[in-house]
C-alpha cells in the first residue's frame, strides 16, 4: 500500500482528471454529430489520453530531477513537482522507464487506430510523442513553444485524437471545440511557472515568466483566458457548436477572479497559490460545462 501511494504521488494522480475532460470534449462533438459510440474505441482513446498525461508528468519530473531544478524549486500544491525523487522515495530510472512504457503503450494504441481508420492519425501521433518526450528538455527553452505545447497536447491533440478514434475522420466542430482547452491548459502551465522562475532560469529554460517577467506574463494570462471565451462564443455564433455549449460561460465570474488575482499577486507567491487553485478549477470546469452543453443539445 505504501509503494502504491508513492507511485500515485509520482504520477500526480489528483491532476489526471484533466485528460478525461479533454476526452469528453471530443466525445461530446461526436455525440452532437450523431456518431454511434464504439465502446472499445472510446476505452482506448481514454486510456491513451491518460497514459499521455502520466508520461508527461513522470518524464517532466525525471528530467527536472536530473537537471537539479527540483532541488531548487519552491514546491506548491500546483507546481514544483511531487518531491518523490528529491526525497529518494523512488529510483529515478524506474520513473524514466514508466514514462517510456507509457509512450510505448500510446504508440500501440495509435497503431491500432492506424489499422482501423488509416494513416490520418499519424500527424497527431508524431506531434504528440515528440511533445511528450521533448517538453522538459527542449521545448522549455523556447518561450513560444513552451507557451503553446501544453495547450496543444490537451487541446487539439487530445480532443481531435479522441474524435478521430471514434469517427475515423476530423471535423471543424471538433477543431473549434479543441481551441478552448488549448488556451486554458496553456494558461494553466503559464501560471504554474510563476513560482519556478529562479529555479528554471538556472537550468537555461526560457519560458514567458523568465523572458518577460511575471507581470508581463500575467497580462498574457488575461489575454489567453479572454481568447478561450471568445473562441467558444465565435464557435456558437458561427453555428458550428450548439448554443448550449455556452454553458461554459457560467465560469466567467471564476475567470474574472483568476485574472484579478494573477495580476495582483504575480510577485507574491504565497498569495498567488489560491489563485493557482482557482485557475485549476477554471481549467477543468469551462471545458466540462461546454462538453455537457454540447451533449445535451
Amino acid at each position: 500500500m505504501a509503494a502504491a501511494k508513492i507511485w500515485l504521488m509520482q504520477i500526480r494522480f489528483p491532476f489526471l482528471v484533466l485528460a478525461p475532460i479533454s476526452v469528453l470534449v471530443g466525445v461530446s462533438v461526436a455525440v452532437y454529430e450523431g456518431v454511434d459510440l464504439n465502446a472499445l474505441y472510446l476505452a482506448l482513446a481514454f486510456i491513451g489520453a491518460l497514459l499521455a498525461h502520466i508520461a508527461v508528468n513522470v518524464l517532466n519530473e525525471y528530467f527536472d530531477y536530473q537537471s537539479g531544478v527540483d532541488f531548487k524549486t519552491v514546491r506548491t500544491p500546483f507546481s514544483g513537482g511531487s518531491g518523490v525523487l528529491v526525497e529518494g522515495l523512488l529510483n529515478p530510472r524506474s520513473v524514466y522507464i514508466l514514462g517510456l512504457a507509457c509512450i510505448a503503450a500510446i504508440i500501440a494504441i495509435g497503431g491500432y487506430f492506424f489499422y482501423v481508420h488509416g494513416a490520418a492519425i499519424i500527424p497527431l501521433g508524431l506531434v504528440g510523442i515528440v511533445t511528450i518526450y521533448s517538453y522538459t528538455t527542449y521545448i522549455t527553452r523556447s518561450p513560444l513553444l513552451c507557451a503553446m505545447a501544453p495547450g496543444l497536447g490537451f487541446g487539439p491533440l487530445m480532443v481531435l485524437g479522441t474524435y478521430f478514434a471514434l469517427t475515423g475522420t476530423y471535423s471543424l466542430a471538433a477543431g473549434l471545440a479543441s481551441i478552448v482547452p488549448f488556451f486554458l491548459v496553456s494558461n494553466l502551465l503559464l501560471l504554474n511557472q510563476f513560482p519556478d522562475v529562479d529555479a528554471d532560469a538556472s537550468a537555461d529554460r526560457r519560458h514567458l515568466p523568465i523572458v518577460i517577467g511575471r507581470k508581463g506574463s500575467s497580462d498574457v494570462y488575461a489575454l489567453l483566458l479572454v481568447a478561450a471565451y471568445v473562441a467558444l462564443v465565435i464557435s456558437v455564433v458561427a453555428e458550428v457548436l450548439p448554443y448550449m455549449a455556452l454553458f461554459g460561460l457560467l465560469t466567467l465570474p471564476l475567470g474574472l477572479m483568476a485574472v484579478r488575482g494573477a495580476r495582483k499577486y504575480c510577485d507574491e507567491i504565497e498569495n498567488l497559490i489560491p489563485v493557482m487553485g482557482r485557475n485549476v478549477l477554471l481549467t477543468l470546469l469551462l471545458p466540462l460545462l461546454m462538453a455537457i452543453g454540447i451533449i445535451i443539445s
